[in-house]
């Protein structure tokens, strides 16, 4: 082998198979794809589970358990740290407080959660939806509050926040 053979019969593009355009193409009469069957036939797509009439992976393998992850609920997180961290003064922390400092962000979520990571030095009262145990706990130590409020979520246009906790 040269040099100039390393690449021979090797091509960036492989060209398309042009089918169904005479016996002269190579791929003629029946276009490459037998005759008769499903196969055969206009608009034929397999699917991804298909094994050749073998049954499916998916229909041979017992079913267990039981999951409820449509029903899953999914919180963002805040820990005691962070808050301690970023608000200055005791006082109330609620949702509004939390996005305006960035420690939540967007509104793909079923409410706020807040952990007992850190410490807490400040008396806080803190509106949430979940609180752990020993947030609660950390909060009250420190003189504290732990409000559960429900989630309003992203309120629509031209709908007052209040109206939207009410309903």
């Amino acid at each position: 082998m040269q040099l100039h053979d390393v690449h021979e019969g090797i091509h960036r593009r492989k060209k398309r198979k042009r089918v169904g355009r005479g016996v002269g193409s190579g791929h003629g009469k029946t276009s490459s794809k037998g005759h008769k069957g499903h196969s055969s036939r206009q608009g034929f797509k397999i699917g991804a589970l298909f094994e050749g009439g073998q049954i499916t992976l998916a229909r041979r393998v017992p079913k267990r358990g039981f999951f409820n992850g449509s029903f899953k609920k999914h919180y963002a997180t805040v820990n005691l740290v962070d808050i301690d961290a970023v608000f200055a003064q005791a006082g109330v922390v609620d949702e509004a407080a939390l996005r305006s400092v960035g420690l939540v962000k967007g509104y793909d979520y079923d409410g706020i959660k807040i952990l007992a990571d850190g410490e807490v030095t400040k008396a806080f009262e803190v509106r949430a939806t979940k609180f752990s145990a020993s947030a609660v706990k950390k909060l009250e130590a420190a003189g504290g509050k732990a409000v559960e409020v429900p989630y309003v979520g992203k309120v629509k246009k031209g709908e007052k926040a209040d109206e939207a906790a009410t309903s």
